[in-house]
């Protein structure tokens, strides 16, 4: 008997393919957006701790207390804002639930979603489930800046969630307070919902991150989803959180606690340690980054690609016009095969890529020889 899928454009996404290209050939793994690098031993130690001293069952299905405290004053820290730990802050398995979890919860049948392509690929298999329907609005090259007067005309009765990602992955981007006051102004008279993907909030390379949490209007209409993964260099623990108004956030654990009720108990009780004892940990992660980001854009100095800016998170944008008339796709595949080097094509995240865009995206959250061998592979073309 045939399936009838519920999603039937879906197959297996690049990030995985990429991935398998490269394990495949012996390529230099700059597809997927993790870090080859260990993260910090005391943050390993403590998990072990956790592991054999018996913190080994099921959690609050919310999250450990002593991490949702720990989150609360994390952001009271960074943003300046207080949060009920009890009530609006959920700790989740990575951000990808959360960001699902929030879809589910408040899409119905019909509503409209707006999403700003490039769009990261999670987001809109999330709404087709819920029923919803995706509306996008591109952003260009190459400082991918939105264009709010086109982003009033796409709204309509139907309009029911906006999701937003700063810093921006793929692009590196990050939104100014400027944008967050037009999103607002823009959204304030109807009765739409926010959802801000930040999940690269401290991995940015100018003044403090712009964040949801710091406009209170917003942020009354928000949920804002963050991930330790992506902050402690740990994508393989899967750990998450969200933090929305109270009336969100009960509707957002209604579909928590099915789909995965609590998340790994020993790993909570270590990111809670953490914060406590290293509070500062987030703070010096842009820095870090930076340095990094760095190096791969001085080693590419001298490259025929040309280097689109990265204000955040740990991608860097590559225009390889000058080198190649094709698609993405293809290139990045050859890129495997001749160059031994593994990208992700930039046009994946656009429902349709504007026309003749050139793009490969490189992740940088590696270690510095990994950086500059594989410079110096692309460097060659």
């Amino acid at each position: 008997m045939a399936i009838s899928s519920k999603l039937p454009a879906v197959g297996t996404n690049i990030f995985s393919k990429m991935s398998a290209l490269a394990a495949e050939k012996g390529a230099i793994n700059l597809s997927q957006g993790f870090p080859d690098f260990k993260p910090d031993e005391r943050l390993l130690t403590r998990a072990s701790n956790a592991l054999l001293e018996g913190n080994n069952q099921y959690s609050p299905m919310t999250g450990l207390p002593v991490l949702r405290d720990a989150i609360a004053s994390l952001i009271a820290r960074h943003y300046g804002r207080q949060v009920d730990s009890a009530e609006e802050v959920t700790v989740t398995s990575g951000a990808s639930e959360a960001i699902f979890d929030a879809i589910t919860a408040l899409i119905q049948p019909g509503d409209e979603v707006v999403l700003f392509d490039p769009a990261y690929d999670l987001y809109e298999p999330a709404i087709t489930l819920a029923g919803g329907v995706c509306q996008r609005m591109t952003l260009t090259a190459p400082d991918f800046r939105p264009d709010w007067q086109a982003f009033a005309s796409l709204l309509t009765e139907k309009t029911r969630l906006v999701i937003i990602n700063t810093p921006h992955n793929p692009t590196g981007s990050c939104w100014t307070e400027d944008d967050l006051a037009s999103l607002w102004q823009a959204i304030k008279s109807q009765d739409v919902y926010v959802l801000s993907d930040e999940v690269y909030e401290f991995i940015h390379f100018g003044e403090q991150a712009v964040s949801v949490h710091k406009h209170p209007e917003l942020r009354a209409r928000s949920f804002v989803v963050s991930s330790f993964g992506k902050s402690f260099h740990l994508t393989g623990w899967k750990v998450g959180y969200v933090v929305a108004p109270t009336e969100l956030t009960a509707e957002l654990r209604k579909l928590h606690q099915y789909v995965t009720f609590c998340t790994a108990t020993p790993l909570q009780q270590a990111l809670a340690e953490h914060l406590q004892e290293i509070p500062e940990s987030s703070a010096e992660l842009a820095m870090f980054y930076q340095r990094k980001r760095d190096v791969l854009r001085n080693a590419l100095a001298n490259s025929r690609f040309t280097l689109l800016p990265c204000d955040g998170t740990y991608f860097q944008l590559l225009d390889y016009s000058a080198i190649s008339d094709l698609d993405d796709v293809a290139f990045c595949e050859w890129l495997i095969d001749e160059v031994g080097v593994a990208a992700i094509p930039v046009s994946v995240f656009y429902q349709q890529a504007p026309q003749d865009q050139r793009l490969i995206r490189l992740c940088f959250a590696k270690e510095e020889h990994t950086l500059l061998e594989a410079a110096q592979k692309l460097s060659r073309l």
